[in-house]
C-alpha cells in the first residue's frame, strides 16, 4: 500500500487475506489494484458525461455554407 500499516491494521489485513485464502501480499496488491481500476472506471464515466464540445468557428461557417438558400 501506499502508506505504512500499523501493528493493528496489518493484522486485521492478515485477518481478511487468511478469509480470502490469500497471502497477506497478495491481499494487498488485489486491493491495490481493485482501487485503481475503480478511480479508472469513475475517471472514464466523469470523461464520458461531460457535454459534447460545441463545432469551432471554421466547423460553423462550412456548415453554414453547406446548407441551401
Amino acid at each position: 500500500m501506499s502508506k505504512e500499516m500499523t501493528d493493528g491494521q496489518r493484522a486485521y489485513e492478515a485477518k481478511r487475506a487468511a478469509k480470502a485464502g490469500l497471502s497477506l501480499d497478495k491481499w494487498l496488491d488485489l486491493k491495490e489494484r481493485e482501487k485503481r481500476d475503480e478511480a479508472r472506471a469513475r475517471e472514464k464515466a466523469a470523461k464520458a458525461a461531460e457535454p459534447p464540445k460545441k463545432p469551432g468557428f471554421f466547423s460553423r461557417l462550412i456548415e453554414r455554407a453547406h446548407r441551401p438558400l
